[in-house]
């Protein structure tokens, strides 16, 4: 064959590739459509493979991405998984981040065992990546049975309304609905080119990998809002932030926990607010799984607690070991109660915590205050209570009595329990104040495989 009758093979068999699907996303994901594709023309049968995998830059930071095509319907092949695996390698070997961009009727069923072999590789080799680069997969179409596990196990996950994640194949309970609603998704799309778009803005506020940081500037910048005394640890939480810097995460699921990402003072991190008269399971491994994710990538993590008691112990002991377990930077603001172990796990040594602030209106105890009264009384506290016409409504007013009295911020203060008092109207400025010195936080661990946590 000539060179010329090579070029001409080349010509055509770039036609056949260009202009896919897959490659239409790629192109609005990484900075001005520009990319390096790998594998370009890696064949599954006698079709190219049923997906495109390429390296680029999304705010000028290598990322890698693969995008299922319309080829096959996207169908997980052994050559797709082939080129997965590859830029798995790559980015492994050059620490930058993945994102999967997942649209697929399902796998090449006719490859039989080659099939199930492809798909136990690329979960393999998911699993060997998770906390060492951000894994962030994004459901534009179809993404059920084997394919859902390794969206699942994505770091984050983002779906558009027009997807379907589902374990079973027939596609039951996978609306995106659905999955907002049992807590699997981080972010809900309206369409695939907002799915995207919020894919830049996670992928430009996260560190390349594990050893990197992540976006830190010293530059004057507006707070979200100002911060008072009224706000409930969501609200003050979101208002302490960067003006537009807001990503909340899991917004459909377990309103007691309230988790987000964000910039402070042009530092990206990662908030939590708990906020309730009870902290249940779901709420707990909300928060656990999150702290875990920013204790992977170093990101500093503020609390901010008013809560008032744990009510799932298993929730409660994985979420304890989530924030025991984290070295990166912990600063916790209690905004209203925080007493007995919720206090313990978040706010105390069980967090290991670096700073912890109160507000001037907070209630800090190692009890419950029923607990602390009737303890701390002694028989003072029975005798409080004798000739009164309403036990109930005395034993209630001597509880709020001995709050506000004995439970105070000052008190916790003073005892050891909090660093600092400080208003409401001070949050942001303490904050900005600790990131600063926090920023070179290095802690030594045991040596060991990992925790056993209570999953």
């Amino acid at each position: 064959m000539s060179i010329e009758e090579k070029m001409e093979a080349l010509s055509a068999a770039q036609a056949e590739c260009a202009d896919t699907k897959a490659k239409e996303r790629l192109k609005k994901l990484f900075d001005d459509g520009v990319f390096t594709e790998i594998d370009v023309f890696a064949r599954s049968g006698e079709d190219y493979a049923e997906a495109a995998a390429a390296h680029g830059t999304v705010d000028g930071l290598g990322v890698y991405a693969y995008a299922q095509n319309s080829a096959a319907g996207g169908a997980m092949s052994k050559a797709q998984a082939a080129k997965i695996l590859k830029l798995y390698d790559l980015a492994l070997k050059t620490g930058e981040p993945v994102v999967a961009l997942l649209d697929s009727a399902g796998g090449r069923l006719q490859q039989g065992t080659e099939l199930l072999a492809a798909y136990g590789e690329i979960l393999q080799y998911a699993n060997r990546l998770s906390g060492v680069v951000p894994q962030i997969a994004v459901v534009l179409g179809k993404c059920l049975g084997t394919q859902a596990l390794i969206a699942a196990g994505a770091d984050l996950l983002i779906m558009s309304k027009e997807g379907s994640l589902s374990l079973k194949t027939n596609g039951a309970d996978a609306s995106s609905e659905a999955n907002a609603k049992r807590g699997l998704l981080h972010l809900l799309a309206e369409n695939e080119d907002e799915a995207i778009r919020q894919t830049r803005t996670l992928l430009a506020m996260l560190p390349s990998n594990n050893l990197a940081t992540a976006c830190v500037a010293y530059d004057s910048i507006s707070p979200a809002a100002k911060t008072t005394p009224e706000m409930t640890p969501s609200q003050a939480a979101f208002a302490v932030v960067d003006e537009g810097s807001l990503v909340e995460l899991q917004s459909g699921c377990a309103e007691a926990a309230k988790i987000a990402l964000a910039t402070v003072n042009g530092t990206t991190v990662g908030l939590v607010a708990f906020e309730g008269a009870e902290l249940d399971g779901k709420a707990c491994a909300k928060a656990a799984r999150f702290v875990r994710f920013c204790d992977a990538f170093s990101l500093p993590v503020i609390t901010f607690t008013d809560a008032g008691e744990f009510g799932c112990l298993k929730g409660a002991a994985k979420l304890t070991s989530a924030y025991a377990e984290a070295t990166t930077a912990k600063i916790n603001i209690i905004t209203g109660d925080a007493f007995g172990a919720v206090y313990i796990a978040l706010a105390g040594t069980g967090a290991a915590a670096d700073m912890t602030y109160a507000w001037p209106n907070a209630c800090v105890s190692a009890l419950t205050p029923e607990a602390a009264a009737v303890v701390l009384l002694g028989d003072d506290y029975g005798g409080r209570l004798k000739g009164t016409k309403d036990p109930a409504q005395a034993r209630a007013d001597v509880v709020r009595d001995f709050k506000e009295s004995e439970l105070t911020a000052m008190k916790a203060a003073e005892n050891g329990y909090v660093d600092d008092i400080i208003p409401a109207e001070a949050t942001r400025a303490k904050l900005v104040a600790c990131l600063e010195m926090l920023c070179n936080k290095r802690v030594s661990t045991l040596p060991k495989k990992h925790n056993n946590l209570a999953l």
